[in-house]
C-alpha cells in the first residue's frame, strides 16, 4: 500500500486542510513554503493517465477550494499548482496528486524555466498533429 493511501487510512498522520467523500488536502511534511499542500483521490490512482473526469473534476474542485482556504489564512498573493506524472516528471509517490505551493516574496523556492526560444514552424506542424 502506499504512503498516500496509508494517510487516506489513518495509519499514517497527516495534517489535513480539506476533505470530501473522494478527495483529501493536507499539509505536506516537506513544506517549500509555508503552507505547501497536496490534494490527493481517496481513491489509488498513479497518474493523470489513469484519472477518470469525475475524479479529475472532484480534485481540481478541491484545489480551488484549499487554495482559497490557505490565501484566505496565509495572506499569500500567488501560488504555483505542480504535478508530475511518472519519474521522467519526477514523480515521487505514484499516487496522483498536485501540489499547492504559496509564494511569499524572497522564499527560494525556484522553478526553472526552459530556455529554449520558440520556434513557431515546429509549433504549427505540432498543432496540426495534435489537432487532426
Amino acid at each position: 500500500m502506499c504512503v498516500f493511501c496509508k494517510i487516506i487510512n489513518g495509519e499514517i498522520p497527516s495534517y489535513k486542510i480539506y476533505e470530501t467523500d473522494t478527495v483529501m488536502a493536507f499539509l505536506d511534511i516537506s513544506q517549500n513554503t509555508k503552507g505547501h499542500t497536496l490534494v490527493i483521490p481517496k481513491k489509488h490512482i498513479e497518474s493523470i493517465f489513469d484519472l477518470d473526469e469525475q475524479t479529475g473534476r472532484d480534485l481540481f474542485e478541491a484545489v480551488v477550494k484549499t487554495t482559497n482556504i490557505l490565501k484566505n489564512k496565509l495572506g499569500f498573493k500567488d501560488v504555483n499548482l505542480l504535478n508530475n506524472n511518472g519519474s521522467l516528471a519526477g514523480q515521487v509517490v505514484n499516487h496522483y496528486h498536485i501540489h499547492i505551493i504559496p509564494r511569499y516574496g524572497n522564499d527560494e523556492c525556484y522553478f526553472k524555466e526552459s530556455p529554449h526560444e520558440a520556434n513557431f514552424e515546429e509549433l504549427a506542424k505540432l498543432c496540426e498533429k495534435l489537432t487532426k
